[in-house]
């Protein structure tokens, strides 16, 4: 069955993505892959010995080849089973946007709100990971990492239907799910969560030898509280309001909060050898990319 067109604001994300990887050095991606083929061998190759050994069985979803049917498997019950290997399964990358209410904030009517940026980034780096021949798939969306455009448009329109449900209540952590080691997960996300929970889903994924990458997303006004006077702050995840009659009093002491939270989110990506990244969607987004692209070039496709 053909899958329905791209709604016209999912199409304008898609360009915007598209033409934000497209602007990133074209030297910088080449340098890298270079690198890492001499060193590992094509990433994403099929190859005899250890990555060619059986990881599990999956369902069969619409768009797999026939011949990796496994029929036996198949047989035991009424559904279609495949056969997946190490290799195709660990030559992945999965990424994963916070989608929860709290990323719908944006200080002023002009501000881009933290989920658009977090989309645009996350569609940027599919494009340019599916244009190296990487695979790429959304955590938790149950379909395998796949590569072409068309996979493509599909997070996009995805995405396009999540953010064409603001009521709905979306979880403010990655769900937690058996991946192959030497994965890579893309996790954005505003991180204003408690340390201790965030550490909890890293490290889960990191004990299956998952190699990470966090992107913090953040509004200006989050960052540096730029409000005078008496303000009403209104929690946009049912943690009712707040009311603060000189808000520049407590900017201090809000600075040193966030300080804390960044440093705590900073200890336990290195802790667990992943990498953090920190940006504003006042900023160009193309730094975040750049950055993220660069740490994800160094991991990917690299077997230990």
């Amino acid at each position: 069955m053909a899958s329905p067109a791209p709604s016209e604001g999912t199409q304008a994300l898609l360009g915007r993505s598209q033409a934000l990887a497209a602007n990133l050095p074209a030297l910088l991606l080449a340098a890298e892959r270079v690198a890492s083929t001499v060193q590992q061998g094509l990433h994403g190759r099929r190859r005899v010995g250890q990555g060619d050994s059986f990881w599990q069985f999956r369902r069969y979803h619409q768009g797999d080849s026939a011949q990796h049917i496994d029929w036996r498997q198949s047989a035991k019950t009424a559904a279609l089973f495949v056969r997946e290997t190490e290799w195709e399964a660990a030559a992945s990358v999965w990424l994963w946007r916070d989608a929860s209410s709290s990323m719908r904030f944006a200080s002023t009517a002009r501000a881009e709100q933290k989920m658009d940026r977090a989309d645009l980034l996350l569609l940027a780096l599919a494009s340019l990971l599916i244009d190296g021949g990487e695979r790429v798939a959304l955590l938790g969306d149950g379909r395998r990492p796949a590569t072409g455009r068309a996979v493509l448009r599909r997070l996009a329109q995805q995405i396009g239907e999540e953010q064409a449900r603001p009521g709905e209540k979306f979880a403010n952590l990655p769900p937690q799910l058996p991946l192959p080691p030497y994965a890579n997960v893309v996790w954005l996300s505003d991180f204003l969560d408690p340390p201790d929970t965030i550490e909890a889903c890293v490290r889960f994924y990191a004990g299956m030898g998952v190699h990470g990458h966090l992107v913090q997303v953040l509004d200006p006004a989050e960052e540096t509280l730029p409000y005078d006077g008496h303000v009403r702050f209104d929690g946009m995840e049912g943690e009712g309001e707040e009311r603060i009659r000189r808000v520049e009093t407590i900017r201090a002491g809000y600075h040193r909060r966030l300080q804390a939270q960044r440093e705590a989110l900073a200890r336990i990506a290195k802790s667990v050898g992943w990498t953090m990244h920190f940006h504003r969607t006042d900023k160009p987004p193309q730094i975040a990319l750049l950055a993220l692209y660069t740490a994800l070039a160094h991991s990917v496709g690299v077997r230990r």
